[in-house]
């Protein structure tokens, strides 16, 4: 199961991403099992690919900062699947 969740990941971390790649020059992700393809996410993007240490959200800022800008409006267990992208444009 996890091996399809990472490979999931990996190929829309590169797909989203690819088009500004001269602009990635670092990740950080947290520990997750999602992210066990970095290597070739890091060789795609050209850049290097770091991990936060458990339990020190500080190392995520830009992460952990869009998450309480988000909690404002949607709660925690929020399905963004159910939302059309004209719910997101209409405001």
């Amino acid at each position: 199961m996890f091996d399809k969740l990472a490979r999931k990941v990996t190929d829309a971390t590169i797909e989203l991403w690819a088009p500004f790649k001269y602009l990635v020059l670092t990740v950080t992700a947290d520990n997750a099992k999602e992210f066990a393809y970095h290597k070739e996410v890091s060789g795609s993007l050209k850049c290097d690919y770091f991990f936060a240490d458990p339990y020190c959200s500080w190392q995520r800022g830009l992460n952990e900062n869009t998450n309480g800008l988000l909690r404002q409006y949607w709660y925690k267990s929020t399905h963004f699947k159910l939302f059309h992208d004209e719910a997101f444009l209409s405001n």
